[in-house]
């Protein structure tokens, strides 16, 4: 871990969310780190193709420059054999503020200008979200519910304002995504407050199809578990996608302020939350 970057103090010996044999809470230290690593190694590379350099390829280990500054979400599955690091099963990656000065910026600022976001809301904390990772077999509800009420804790102990990041569709023709992203551009668009746009460099435009020519029904299956659990929330979607050819993924990015998430998923999520974060 970069020097002066704990995990959370108070809060990273303690258990997050809990449903039935999985447990979530914070990495405890580089060897858990690495387990998370592996894990998502098995799912962006292995599963999904992204490219991998030689280093990675040796060490089966997705890791970057970003891992050390950042507070790590994990899921175990404590029916499963073995020691604990073995039984990682989902894991999602959070980046303070404090993590990212240290670590020259956020990881998402490479595709989205989310510097000029938090310049217009200098008394709100932000937290970016990413490589968010679920094993295979493990891609159902109470997975997500375990890492959502992680997180949830999370937020609550640190006073997070606002959560925002990258989320992804798979490929690198935003094309073949038309219909989803225009949905998504049409009807979820950030307001000019919270607005975050791709950077001029790496832009593509997404609202390919008109609004009247759209499904919204077909759009919305369309998309990535992961965004469309962000929309159930109440996120809202920048302007403009990116194509990210290391992960063969086209990219937009998520917004989230706190006080727009909605009230059914704060009542289901705070009574364990508000336990495990104090």
């Amino acid at each position: 871990m970069l020097p002066g970057v704990e995990p959370a103090l108070g809060i990273a010996d303690r258990t997050l969310g809990r449903i039935g044999a999985l447990e979530a809470r914070l990495a405890r230290n580089d060897a858990e780190i690495a387990a998370a690593q592996e894990v998502r190694y098995r799912v962006f590379y292995e599963e999904l193709g992204a490219k991998s350099n030689r280093l990675e390829a040796l060490d089966r280990r997705d890791a970057d420059q970003f891992d050390a500054a950042c507070d790590h979400i994990l899921v175990f599955d404590h029916a499963l054999p073995g020691p604990e690091h073995d039984r990682i099963v989902g894991t999602y990656r959070l980046l303070k503020e404090e993590g990212a000065a240290l670590a020259g910026g956020f990881y998402s600022q490479d595709e989205f200008d989310l510097g000029s976001l938090i310049r217009r809301h200098p008394d709100k904390r932000f937290l970016e979200l990413g490589r968010s990772c679920v094993l295979p077999q493990y891609r159902s509800k109470r997975t997500i519910e375990a890492l959502w009420q992680g997180i949830w804790a999370y937020v609550l102990h640190h006073d997070i304002d606002v959560m925002a990041g990258c989320a992804s569709f798979h490929g690198t023709v935003p094309a073949a995504h038309a219909e989803a992203l225009s949905f998504l551009a049409h009807n979820f668009r950030a307001e000019p407050d919270y607005d975050v746009s791709a950077l001029p460099s790496r832009y593509r435009a997404m609202d390919m199809v008109p609004c009247e020519a759209i499904n919204a029904k077909s759009a919305f299956l369309r998309m990535p578990p992961l965004i469309k659990g962000y929309l159930r929330l109440g996120a809202r979607i920048g302007d403009g996608c990116v194509i990210d050819h290391d992960f063969e993924t086209v990219d937009v990015f998520i917004v989230l302020p706190v006080k727009e998430i909605k009230q059914r998923y704060i009542s289901y999520y705070s009574g364990d939350a508000g336990r495990f974060a104090a």
